[in-house]
């Protein structure tokens, strides 16, 4: 079955999705968080067939995610390493995954532990919070059309820029 692009879609997050909206490519950029650099790297850790593991992480080098480097010393060899916008994913997959601990495995049944390497301690719950650090809950955010908005996300958010105009 075909998926569906988004690639006309004015919001961010359908165009994160285009890039990243398959399962595989989200669990390539996890293993390579966790060192994985080779194709039999990653084929031998997701259990993933040759042609899709192929096709993923040619997709993640084309968005910039990856960069495949040369690293043959007797004939081409090839490795696969984040890039600083695939480093920057690790906030992404933070978040689902303690989305995942809470939710789907529960607190005390977390499968993977991420702890801070100065002090050993459990990293912290992501929150979205104002300027000065605190906490927002969704009642205390609104979303107003940005500079990158088309005519119809304009005329979407334009109630809500009306009503908490400042």
């Amino acid at each position: 079955m075909d998926r569906t692009s988004f690639r006309d879609m004015n919001c961010s997050v359908a165009q994160a999705l285009e890039v990243l909206g398959d399962w595989w490519t989200l669990l390539i950029v996890r293993d390579a968080f966790f060192g994985a650099r080779r194709f039999a790297d990653f084929e031998a850790s997701l259990g993933i067939a040759k042609n899709t593991l192929s096709d993923r992480l040619k997709h993640l080098v084309d968005k910039g995610v990856m960069e495949k480097i040369d690293a043959g010393q007797t004939g081409p060899r090839f490795e696969y390493r984040l890039t600083e916008k695939g480093r920057d994913l690790h906030i992404v997959l933070t978040a689902l995954r303690q989305w995942s601990d809470k939710w789907v495995y529960g607190p005390g049944n977390e499968p993977l532990l991420v702890k801070d390497k100065r002090t050993g301690d459990p990293v912290s719950e992501l929150r979205v919070t104002d300027s000065d650090g605190n906490p927002l809950s969704l009642r205390d955010m609104f979303s107003v059309a940005g500079p990158g908005a088309n005519e119809e996300t304009l005329r979407m958010f334009a109630p809500a820029a009306k009503k908490h105009r400042r």
